[in-house]
């Protein structure tokens, strides 16, 4: 009887597990350019993918030259590469890349409230009768994957600070917010942008047209490009093999880097 017994109350408080994703209005001249981008009728669609890719070597030459003075700054990821990931199963196609990455500053400023010059440029170039594969030389050319795109969602990691999430459907707005959940997976540092493809442009998560459109668009990109291809095998398979082969099935669900 001489010992006591502390029972401890312990009230659980459940936290908000989600940062709350802040909402942006686009910049008056993006939101014009977006609405040109989306509804006028341009049949050469696949600039979009020579734009993302120049994007990517854009971001990767720039830590590449900023790690010559300070070799710190590739060390979360010294590799250089630039990923084309087709999903059919989800209709997106993800280019992503090693490169400097964007602070959650950085993705609101530099996707959505502050216009570049070039963007009253490129739409007063397009009244004149230019051709939207000029997008790029104005310095806008991320927005050419609504030529494609219903939604974009951009994964980014800079060494400057943690990994944030950009998404817009376009419609004058979009969303930051932290990415606590990692649904695309931890970026050690670079971008990963996530196009969800319209109904139409599936023919951008097919193996042979991919390979074209990256043989045609890296002639001038200096780092190894990575094409993803998803492959699936048939057999049949014994009663007592059913075990192993989910396994397999399982294991085998990444797609292969050809």
């Amino acid at each position: 009887f001489g010992s006591s017994f502390v029972f401890c109350l312990v009230v659980y408080v459940p936290q908000l597990v989600h940062s709350m994703a802040e909402t942006f209005a686009f910049n008056a001249d993006i939101q014009q350019l977006m609405s040109l981008i989306i509804n006028t009728f341009y049949s050469n669609k696949e600039v979009f993918l020579r734009e993302l890719i120049s994007n990517a070597s854009d971001a990767l030459d720039k830590i590449r030259y900023e790690s010559i003075t300070d070799p710190e700054k590739v060390e979360a990821q010294p590799d250089f590469f630039i990923k084309i990931v087709p999903d059919k199963t989800n209709n997106t196609l993800t280019i992503e890349d090693s490169g400097i990455g964007m602070t959650k500053n950085e993705l609101v400023n530099n996707l959505g409230t502050i216009a570049k010059s070039g963007t009253k440029a490129f739409m007063e170039a397009m009244a004149a009768g230019g051709d939207m594969s000029m997008i790029g030389q104005f310095g806008v050319g991320f927005y050419s994957a609504y030529l494609v795109s219903d939604k974009v969602r951009v994964i980014s990691k800079s060494n400057d600070d943690e990994q944030y999430v950009w998404e817009s459907a376009a419609g004058g707005s979009f969303t930051v917010v932290k990415d606590e959940e990692q649904v695309h997976g931890e970026v050690k540092r670079g971008t990963k942008i996530v196009c969800f493809l319209k109904e139409d442009q599936t023919e951008f998560l097919e193996e042979r047209r991919l390979k074209d459109l990256v043989k045609k668009h890296s002639e001038f990109i200096g780092f190894p490009i990575e094409l993803y291809v998803e492959k699936s095998s048939e057999k049949e398979v014994t009663d007592s093999e059913d075990e192993e082969e989910e396994k397999k099935e399982e294991e085998g669900d990444e797609p292969k880097i050809e």
